[in-house]
């Protein structure tokens, strides 16, 4: 069911605590769909709830990844929040 997925997905993203990161792939893997690492990507460029911190979530290689507010927003906060674990 995409729309519990979709809830799990929000759940976990919204658990990482500031200075920390998850991969795409480790929220699906964590979500119970260890291959959906893009629709994990999907589901949080469509997020606007400011109590989801999507942008702590990067790419597996260490990558920013998207964000739907640019990747340049994202950076910004990522190291405001003291958090080091990827590349620009």
């Amino acid at each position: 069911m995409v729309t519990n997925f979709r809830t799990r997905v929000f759940d976990i993203v919204s658990k990482i605590k500031k200075g920390q990161t998850l991969s795409y792939k480790s929220v699906a893997e964590m979500a119970g769909s260890p291959k959906a690492y893009r629709a994990v990507g999907n589901i949080l460029h469509s997020n606007h709830n400011p109590k989801i911190p999507c942008h702590r979530v990067i790419c597996s290689n260490g990558d920013i990844g998207g964000y739907n507010r640019g990747t340049k927003r994202k950076a910004i906060m990522l190291k405001k929040e003291g958090t080091t674990k990827f590349k620009q």
